[in-house]
């Protein structure tokens, strides 16, 4: 099997439909689990909901940062390159997106793009593939009735700190999206993150 021209949506406009209203809804709703119904199959160390994500928002005009262990394979980025088209970039500020094999490799939240006060479109949308043993954390703000509290996958150190400055930089700022096991949770720059 060419890994470069396989493993991608088996029929590309459902595909990515499935996977593009599971994202919005998980961004419309953070912190709620969203399943992506997907059958991408992209080379490791590229996890399946990486690749989902990457064929349903990135294209020719999309600039991709990698993780430097995803960057160092060859086939992953032979397969986004056919698949998406997407540019990968080594300038971290620049990307679009950001693909994150693992909570290890995820860089400082103020290295990525964090847009302006006039275009905060223009930041980066981190998709990290969390295998982290979950955190109890209560998550406030738009798209939350009151509060929730919930377990997330999220990364350990000062992730929580490095979030809430993240937040105070609004508009600017990155958004970001956890996956794994199928799944999304959508986490935008306006949602405050506390320990449980």
């Amino acid at each position: 099997m060419d890994t470069t021209i396989e493993g991608g949506f088996a029929d590309l406009v459902l595909g990515a439909q499935n996977v593009f209203r599971a994202v919005m809804d998980a961004l419309a709703r953070p912190g709620t689990v969203q399943s992506i119904a997907s059958d991408a199959a992209p080379p490791a160390p590229l996890t399946p909901e990486l690749g989902a994500v990457a064929l349903t928002l990135c294209d020719h005009d999309t600039l991709v940062w990698l993780d430097p262990v995803l960057a160092a394979n060859e086939a992953v980025t032979l397969w986004l390159a056919f698949h998406c088209g997407a540019p990968v970039t080594a300038d971290i500020g620049a990307a679009a997106f950001a693909l994150v094999s693992d909570v290890a490799l995820l860089p400082s939240l103020d290295c990525f793009g964090q847009g302006t006060d006039e275009y905060p479109d223009r930041s980066t949308t981190v998709v990290l593939a969390a295998a982290a043993a979950p955190r109890a954390v209560t998550l406030k703000g738009p798209g939350i009735k009151d509060q929730l509290t919930t377990e997330l996958p999220l990364p350990g150190g000062d992730f929580i700190d490095q979030w809430a400055e993240n937040r105070a930089r609004f508009p600017r700022g990155v958004d970001l999206l956890l996956v794994r096991a199928g799944t999304v949770v959508g986490l935008p720059r306006t949602t405050r993150i506390s320990e449980a």
